[in-house]
């Protein structure tokens, strides 16, 4: 699947919103446009995110379909695939 967003630059704080987001994303198993990490402390390179309540970098909702987007949550190595 081709996306015309550049993934690469889509971490930091993360806030999930149900309406008015930033990009619309889908959560997948395999092909992923990005790999996501969760982590608590230093989101500054590639996939890796840190959900906030508030002062988000990237307002995201997830969807089933449209998506701007995927991504597969991994526990290593995140970043776009």
């Amino acid at each position: 699947m081709s996306t015309k967003v550049d993934v690469s630059k889509i971490y930091g704080k993360i806030k999930i919103v149900n309406s008015f987001p930033d990009y619309k994303v889908k959560v997948v198993k395999s092909f992923a446009d990005l790999h996501v990490k969760e982590v608590t402390s230093f989101p500054d390179s590639e996939g890796k995110w840190k959900l906030v309540d508030s002062f988000p970098d990237f307002k995201i909702k997830f969807v089933d379909s449209f998506p701007d987007f995927t991504i597969k949550y991994v526990s290593s190595f995140p970043g776009k695939q």
